[in-house]
């Protein structure tokens, strides 16, 4: 099951992340102004985004839960196109160590708020960025199945209100259909560019 999230076609713009830095590559022309709107609109990117990775699922594939690596700046800016998606966000093993600690110590005493797991609906044309804690402290992945059940999402009724065509409901719980291919394009600012990197 798990083999089947890594087939999937991707592509890479913009280079090559190494352990050092990036080993650049020019953007295409067409990328170029998509990643240039999300960073000047954004503010939230020091310099231009340089490396963007673009991914095709099918209804039936998804992505292990995951953290980026530390070659990237801690922003990370998903435009998703074709099929809405759940994406699932769940603490860090550290984070849900402490949280433990934490509660054993205190007897029992409440949980903190951004130690909960939680999930984000990803639209058609929508655009997702994640910083701060929920880049660091949290794991996101999003299951391999067709059909995606659901409690509730943080953004659902924004989400939802663009369309509502896949969604469903099943008792408690509500039901998104991934019914066609859906692509993402993760975009990343790689702050350490090597152009010379494997020169000896």
């Amino acid at each position: 099951r798990n083999k089947k999230c890594l087939e999937h076609l991707f592509f890479l713009a913009g280079g090559m992340v190494h352990e050092k830095g990036l080993v650049p590559q020019e953007l295409p022309s067409w990328l170029t102004k998509i990643t240039t709107k999300i960073h000047e609109s954004s503010g939230l990117f020091p310099s231009a985004i340089n490396h963007v990775l673009i991914n095709e699922y099918h209804p039936d594939q998804g992505i292990m839960p995951h953290q980026d690596g530390p070659a990237y700046f801690p922003v990370v800016a998903i435009l998703s196109l074709g099929s809405p998606v759940v994406m699932d966000l769940s603490p860090h093993l550290r984070l849900r160590s402490s949280s433990d600690d934490d509660i054993s110590r205190e007897c029992g005493g409440p949980e903190r708020d951004n130690q909960h797991s939680f999930s984000v609906l990803m639209m058609p044309r929508s655009l997702l960025i994640f910083k701060d804690d929920a880049y660091s402290d949290y794991l996101h992945g999003i299951s391999d199945s067709p059909t995606q059940c659901y409690k509730q999402v943080i953004n659902e009724a924004e989400a939802l209100s663009y369309s509502e065509n896949s969604s469903g409901e099943d008792g408690d719980n509500k039901i998104l259909h991934r019914d066609q291919t859906r692509v993402s394009l993760t975009c990343r600012l790689v702050p350490k560019v090597h152009k010379n990197l494997f020169r000896f």
